[in-house]
């Protein structure tokens, strides 16, 4: 079962920014959706909170993140975040299994 993180990264001074511009700079993004299990890592701004970026990480299954917790992309992550002092709120998805599509309300 696949799991989606979103990670709230705040930060002081626009240091959120600075951290997703040096994650993706130095390459770590890359090597992390190199990485075995990993689904989907990307990185958004809010509209209304410029000391504010969204990660959006998800994963093929606990033991993929698991893995991922363990790697020393995961030191080059927590360096940066005290590098630029920043402060995370998380929130964990999994997918609901049987549950009804939401298709009426979806513009494609």
């Amino acid at each position: 079962m696949s799991i989606t993180i979103n990670i709230y990264y705040t930060g002081e001074n626009g240091a959120a920014k600075k951290f997703a511009e040096e994650m993706t700079e130095s390459g770590t993004v890359e090597a992390i959706r190199a990485e075995d299990g990993n689904l989907r890592y990307e990185y958004f701004l809010p509209a209304d909170d410029p000391e504010t970026v969204l990660l959006i990480d998800s994963w093929r299954d606990q033991a993929a993140l698991d893995r991922h917790h363990g790697s020393a992309l995961m030191e080059k992550i927590k360096e940066l975040r005290d590098k630029y002092d920043l402060h995370m709120k998380v929130e964990r998805f999994v997918p609901a299994q049987d549950a009804p599509a939401d298709e009426s309300f979806i513009r494609k």
